[in-house]
């Protein structure tokens, strides 16, 4: 007697839902897929389909992303209300934040940045948060001046160094001026005194030239690099 095709394509279809199940899962994955049963239409048999499905409305609790970003930015000497207002401007404490250019996470790591900085995962907050803070600390001790920080983690720190000022793009602009809104307004809130304000990215007002640290043209490489007491560092290397 002849098995049925049907049959065999249920004990199949069952083998590779098994298998699917044991797979590792990839290490970046900001959305999820699933395997449903259908029936082609064209043959009426049945087989398995990968459908990706709606992201999870994931939200790390507020006092969790606190705490990651307190952690990295004493670690570091970063005022976190600082990071907070990086955060709340790159993407609003959205985890999975993609933008256009591909920057993702929290703290809108781009693909090539996050892996200089090691980081596996851009989505997971912590991951994200530390590699964010070391990188905006970086950019403070290059450039001694948190609205060119600021500008250089928004459109990088090529752009800076080829104006030497905050560049004249205005999506840069209005981020540096609204990063600086949000920290000053941080600030009051938590009763600190007011911090020298960040000059609005879209004054009209000509710029002051700034004295660049490096005089290469091309933007000096990050490394890594571990302390004798096993904690991870970042440094400008010559090529």
């Amino acid at each position: 007697m002849m098995v049925p095709v049907l049959g065999w394509n249920k004990v199949g279809i069952f083998c590779l839902l098994a298998l699917a199940a044991m797979l590792p899962a990839r290490a970046e994955t900001p959305a999820s897929r699933k395997l449903v049963i259908r029936a082609d239409k064209r043959t009426g048999k049945l087989r398995t389909v990968a459908i990706a499905t709606v992201r999870p409305s994931y939200q790390a609790p507020a006092a969790d992303i606190a705490k990651m970003v307190d952690t990295a930015a004493k670690a570091n000497n970063v005022d976190p209300l600082l990071v907070h207002s990086v955060i709340q401007v790159e993407s609003n404490y959205n985890p999975y934040a993609v933008s256009s250019s591909g920057a993702r996470g929290l703290m809108q790591l781009m693909p090539g940045t996050a892996k200089e900085l090691g980081v596996l995962n851009s989505f997971d907050p912590q991951q994200n948060i530390e590699a964010g803070v070391k990188y905006l600390k970086y950019l403070k001790d290059l450039y001694q001046d948190d609205r060119l920080a600021l500008a250089a983690y928004n459109a990088g720190p090529g752009a800076v160094q080829k104006y030497k000022s905050v560049p004249p793009y205005p999506e840069t602009r209005v981020y540096v001026q609204r990063v600086g809104e949000r920290y000053e307004d941080a600030r009051k809130a938590a009763g600190f005194a007011p911090a020298v304000a960040l000059e609005a990215a879209t004054s009209e007002q000509p710029q002051a030239p700034v004295v660049v640290v490096t005089t290469e043209e091309k933007h000096p490489r990050l490394e890594q690099y571990l302390d004798e007491y096993g904690r991870l560092h970042l440094r400008t290397v010559s090529d």
